[in-house]
Order: structure tokens, then C-alpha cells, then sequence
């Protein structure tokens, strides 16, 4: 591993996201893996279905 890659994820580990950035990520995250099955998934699918499930209730 070279030595510029080692200090960007010395410096990585550092980094706290707050929960409006998690949630970004998650949702990106949500959007590109859906992508890849279905070309029809857009952006605005992800985030409606975030809504429905943050209002749903937990089964825990």
C-alpha cells in the first residue's frame, strides 16, 4: 500500500459523520445497488421508501 493510501485512511478513520450525512450514505448507497437490478430505480424512489420505512413501525 503506498504511503499517500495509508494516510487517507489514517485520516479516514477519524471522520464522524453526523445522521444527516449517514443517512445521505445510506440512501446513495441504497440508489447505486438498486441501479445496478433495475435501470427504472431513480433517486426519488429511494427517498420516498426512506420516508415509509423511518415512519414504520420498529419489530424489535
Amino acid at each position: 500500500m503506498t504511503r499517500n493510501l495509508q494516510e487517507l485512511i489514517e485520516k479516514s478513520r477519524a471522520v464522524k459523520m453526523s445522521e444527516t450525512e449517514q443517512e445521505a450514505q445510506r440512501r446513495s448507497f441504497a440508489y447505486g445497488s438498486a441501479k445496478i437490478e433495475n435501470n427504472d430505480i431513480t433517486r426519488d424512489i429511494i427517498d420516498e421508501a426512506a420516508v415509509r420505512l423511518s415512519k414504520a413501525p420498529n419489530d424489535e
